[in-house]
């Protein structure tokens, strides 16, 4: 069993502000977690407290139901893999490798042929000799991963690394990252701010800000049931719009709409871009700028005064205006106190 449980957890650097806020989460064994949120979240500081790196100021962490506060990082049996490589410039890509085996004293034999395994793996067998400054990003990543691999620890924590790589080279290497998950079968902890990838390489996203859980499940229920106005915005592209609701009845940009929920006064509506033209209900507005994104454009604009957008086909007509189609069922509706969803 590789499962990771945090408890109450907290941390704070002066006593007064917590970094992270009574946090308390469960991963399971095998599970592919990824926590994610914007810059300050706190979701690499709760990577350092699970590998030891940080000492917890209050609360426990559990690694295979054995608290693990007082162990010290290299007894926990975690691998950690850094936004920036961390390998040894002076070593060679075998040497940079074996070097965890090295200190934990394997039979020299042992070590030729767990490397030589994992470099097959990787598709490093080539670059066995070479010295990092040798490598491309990918290959460098590749060498952080394999390092990492060769120990066969219980938990993989991996902190955003693949930042540092181009667009094409981030979307290879998550779907490597990816098969690898599923060779090992252990468990992953992987932490960025890109919601893509979390999107894309999570069983289950975890969502962040100020240090608290915002929201804990899958892909697919985070994008289509937000728990918040803060989850709705973060993940995918959500418009926000401010409306006063009488009755069920409301306008946008002079269009009326009504709805079967049972709220009233001011509110904000949620709309995901990509259903701004496959609604029932029509309604035409100013364009200010459009931006072609290759399969699609992306158009801005303006309703009741707040800055909206639409995903639209690329051979999807419009001019000085642009014609949309909204259907209240899309909409989503968020208390504008708590930013809680209605």
């Amino acid at each position: 069993m590789s499962s990771v449980v945090l408890k109450n957890l907290i941390k704070s650097y002066d006593g007064k502000k917590n970094i992270i806020d009574n946090i308390n989460l469960e991963i399971k064994d095998k599970e592919f977690i990824v926590l994610v949120g914007s810059s300050g979240c706190g979701k690499s500081t709760i990577l350092r407290l699970i590998s030891g790196l940080e000492d917890i100021t209050e609360g426990e962490i559990l690694i295979d139901n054995k608290v693990v506060n007082n162990i010290h990082p290299k007894d926990r049996d975690i691998a950690f893999v850094f936004q920036s490589y961390a390998l040894y410039p002076h070593m060679s890509v075998y040497d940079n490798i074996a070097f965890g085996l090295k200190m934990r004293k394997y039979d020299k034999k042992i070590i030729d042929e767990k490397v030589k395994d994992v470099a097959k793996a990787l598709n490093l067998e080539e670059l066995l000799n070479r010295k990092p400054r040798q490598l491309s990003g990918g290959q460098r990543q590749r060498v952080a991963l394999g390092r990492a691999i060769v120990r066969n620890p219980k938990v993989f924590l991996m902190d955003e690394p693949l930042s540092n790589l181009d667009a094409n080279l981030r979307v290879q290497m998550r779907s490597e990252i990816k098969k690898l998950h599923q060779k090992l079968q252990t468990t992953f902890i992987y932490v960025t701010h890109d919601q893509t990838e979390a999107l894309t390489m999570g069983n289950r996203i975890v969502v962040l800000d100020k240090g608290k859980i915002q929201q804990a499940d899958t892909p697919n229920e985070i994008y289509n049931n937000p728990k918040n106005k803060f989850v709705a915005g973060f993940i995918g592209q959500m418009n926000f719009i401010d409306v006063n609701i009488v009755d069920g009845r409301f306008s946008i940009e002079g269009t009326e709409f009504s709805t079967q929920k049972n709220v009233n006064g001011n509110v904000t509506i949620g709309i995901r871009a990509e259903k701004m033209i496959s609604g029932d209900c029509t309604l035409s507005v100013p364009v200010d700028i459009f931006e072609m994104t290759g399969g699609e454009k992306i158009v801005y604009f303006y309703l009741n005064g707040s800055k909206c957008c639409a995903k639209v086909p690329m051979d999807y007509e419009f001019a000085q205006s642009i014609t949309l189609k909204i259907s209240p069922n899309d909409m989503y509706f968020f208390n504008n106190d708590s930013g809680e969803v209605i």
